[in-house]
């Protein structure tokens, strides 16, 4: 009888683990708003700061720690060259520079807010994103953007790093 129960203990326990263990999900959000009456564009991006310090890791071979106490300021400086490095909108076929802001955490994750400046008027946009997507390419990131009242979702894969919107 021990041996039956020992049994059953250890086959509902492989079960668990194998047939129900946990898959971690990566996504990653991001919001760009055309806002008229101050001609510009208005983004922000949240990402999951592990994820997002790990892939700078790889990336710039040092660790670091964004979104804690032990921040730099030269993370900083690799965190901004790596969301413009991979992250860039193009405004009816022209490249516009991106203003990094500022950033905070909220929760596990950072919010970085952005703006692009001098957009009188909106025709298309050419957004590309790859954020973390050579790091991991089960990661996905999705943006909505609004322009106009009009609201349009763009999700980016590793199969798909660019989108295109005509208004």
């Amino acid at each position: 009888m021990k041996k039956t129960i020992l049994y059953i203990f250890f086959g509902l326990l492989i079960l668990t683990t194998s047939a129900f263990g946990v898959h971690k999900f990566y996504m990653a959000i991001y919001q760009v708003n055309y806002a008229p009456e101050k001609k510009m564009l208005q983004i922000t991006s949240r990402i999951f700061a592990d994820d997002l310090n790990l892939a700078l890791q790889k990336k710039y071979n040092k660790k670091l720690n964004l979104g804690t106490d032990k921040e730099t300021a030269e993370e900083i400086v690799l965190l901004k060259k790596y969301l413009a490095e991979n992250f860039s909108i193009k405004v009816n076929g022209q490249s516009k520079p991106m203003t990094f802001l500022s950033k905070e955490l909220d929760g596990d994750v950072l919010v970085c807010y952005s703006n692009i400046k001098g957009i009188p008027k909106i025709n298309s946009l050419e957004i590309s994103n790859s954020i973390l997507i050579d790091w991991n390419s089960e990661q996905q990131n999705i943006t909505h953007i609004t322009v106009l009242s009009t609201k349009n979702s763009i999700l980016f894969t590793d199969s798909s790093r660019n989108g295109m919107l005509k208004y």
